[in-house]
């Protein structure tokens, strides 16, 4: 080779480490409850970092899922067809009871250690995330109806991925997805104009349209349709008992921006055959049982992108030398670096408290639910938020290295808003939080005494609380509300961030934390920290350790 081709200078490829391989995950596993999924963690963790995953990863991405609306025939069939390494990623996440294995486990700390799997394998590749996430969610709606859910659970929560079209409670394993949003109405669903009519053998007839259906070849679907007592939740099958094709009309598949292994569909209702979910005209009260699971994995999802382009900027700026230093030594990119990963822990250990949370509401713990209620509606805002931020500045960390398709880095980034839309996207999130606030009895006593935990401890996060108390009284005016809205779920996703991280994180990333996001030490952009900051033990904990 000529030496004009000599490759020098470059990282070499980051494979053969382990996702899971992160002290803020690791310690919060062990201190909610979790411990004992600790080996399976680590084990999905390292096949996630491993070569063969990670080439599933890329061919899923570049093979996105094709339509087909007829066979060649022209009978009707509206299936989608997926590269092969997507349904080899969808049967590890099932296998390892990503899904709904988790409502079926009786030991503490199920959702937590599903939410600890999640996170570790949402960072090879999110986009087949989707329909696991919603088949989790998919329980506590479908429990609103205790006759399907009896049929139904079971197969949700089994670990076999068996995909096709074919009679559901024939399979050995289901996938669910979720069918709400309408042209009209986006996120406002009871604008929804989908029409369910009793078809007088305890079945509905639903016909309309949805504006975005993922995961269209699912087994079944949690949808909404309007009925003569108002809008009401049902459940739709792909497939009839007979065997007969539900007709749920795929029109054509979303050309989005990132998530491109995923399916998502515009589809049509032509008469579908629908079960009831839940009581006649409180569709929207059955339905949020399952946004708020799904929310929880918002959180997690953009912790792990966070996670994912911190550990793709970590490998980059050790093997990549500029003006005489390796650039992980050099202070304006350990600013940056160290900035990134207190904002990665941050979110990790708000989405392991979280899920912790809802182990403890399974169990009836009022002060966990209502915690979880709020705290889910805060993170919900500000964590998928700041996810898009966290992918541009990791990417810039590789230079124009980063803006090669080869990278990775352009599928992080491109994901990183859609956790932010999906399920409400900043406005709706930060509606939602004023009304868990006006409607979630204890919710924020539960959320104060949280942050309380640690009263004493930092002078800078008891001058944060002190002021997000004094933002609570203007709530009492509605208009002047809303238009704190955005303003309060930032705060109260810090104050929380950071009582968590001086209860339990390292000294110098709680206190990076605190001089920064609470008492304002910072700039506008990553890397701003206050000189001062001890970046030692910050980048120590976030290097990926396996890959050195």
């Amino acid at each position: 080779m000529s030496a004009t081709h000599e490759v020098l200078n470059q990282a070499p490829p980051l494979v053969g480490f382990s996702t899971a391989d992160e002290p803020a995950l690791l310690e919060a596993l062990r201190r909610h409850g979790g411990g004992w999924g600790e080996r399976e963690v680590r084990e999905l963790g390292a096949r996630a970092g491993s070569a063969e995953v990670q080439d599933w990863a890329r061919m899923a991405e570049e093979h996105p899922p094709v339509l087909h609306t007829h066979d060649r025939y022209g009978h009707r069939i509206d299936e989608v067809e997926y590269h092969p390494a997507y349904h080899q990623l969808m049967g590890v996440a099932v296998e390892s009871g990503q899904h709904a294995a988790a409502w079926s486990e009786s030991r503490p700390g199920a959702h937590l250690v599903r939410a600890a799997k999640f996170y570790a394998f949402a960072q090879a590749e999110p986009g087949h995330g989707c329909p696991i996430s919603m088949t989790y969610a998919a329980v506590p709606a479908l429990r609103a109806e205790p006759e399907l859910a009896a049929g139904y659970e079971p197969l949700l929560a089994a670990r076999t991925y068996d995909f096709g079209l074919r009679p559901p409670l024939g399979k050995r394993g289901l996938i669910a997805g979720m069918s709400m949003t309408e042209k009209q109405g986006g996120s406002d669903v009871r604008a929804n104009t989908t029409r369910a009519v009793p078809d007088g053998a305890g079945r509905y007839v639903l016909t309309g349209h949805k504006w975005f259906t993922s995961a269209p070849m699912s087994d079944v679907f949690l949808t909404l349709a309007q009925t003569e007592e108002g809008l009401t939740c049902f459940l739709v099958p792909r497939v009839l008992p007979d065997g007969s094709r539900n007709p749920l009309r795929l029109m054509r598949l979303k050309n989005k921006l990132g998530n491109r292994s995923n399916a998502s569909a515009e589809i049509e209702y032509e008469s579908a055959v629908a079960w009831r979910v839940g009581e006649p005209g409180r569709g929207v009260r059955t339905i949020v049982e399952m946004v708020n699971v799904t929310r929880l994995d918002c959180v997690i999802g953009s912790a792990a992108g966070m996670r994912a382009g911190l550990r793709q900027a970590l490998h980059h700026a050790e093997h990549r030398r500029a003006f005489g230093a390796d650039l992980v030594d050099q202070p304006l990119m350990r600013n940056v670096l160290a900035d990134l990963a207190v904002e990665s822990e941050a979110a990790t250990t708000l989405a392991m408290r979280l899920a912790a949370a809802l182990d403890g509401a399974e169990a009836g713990d009022e002060g966990e639910a209502a915690l979880r209620r709020l705290g889910l509606a805060v993170s919900k805002y500000w964590v998928c938020k700041r996810g898009a931020t966290h992918a541009a500045e990791a990417l810039e960390c590789l230079g124009g290295n980063g803006y090669v398709e080869e990278s990775g880095m352009p599928r992080l980034y491109r994901e990183a808003p859609l956790l932010s839309i999906w399920e409400g996207s900043g406005n709706v999130a930060a509606l939602d939080v004023l009304r868990a606030l006006g409607r979630e009895n204890g919710a924020l006593e539960a959320f104060l005494a949280e942050v309380d935990a640690v009263a004493g401890a930092d002078a800078r996060l008891d001058a944060a609380v002190d002021r997000l108390r004094g933002l609570l009284p203007q709530l009492a005016d509605p208009e002047r509300a809303q238009l704190l809205a955005r303003r309060l779920a930032e705060q109260m996703t810090l104050v929380l961030q950071g009582s968590l991280l001086v209860r339990y994180s390292h000294p110098a990333v709680a206190d990076a934390f605190c001089a920064s996001r609470l008492d304002g030490d910072w700039g506008h952009a990553f890397g701003t920290l206050p000189p001062g900051t001890d970046t030692g033990p910050i980048l120590e904990r976030a290097r990926p350790k396996d890959a050195r």
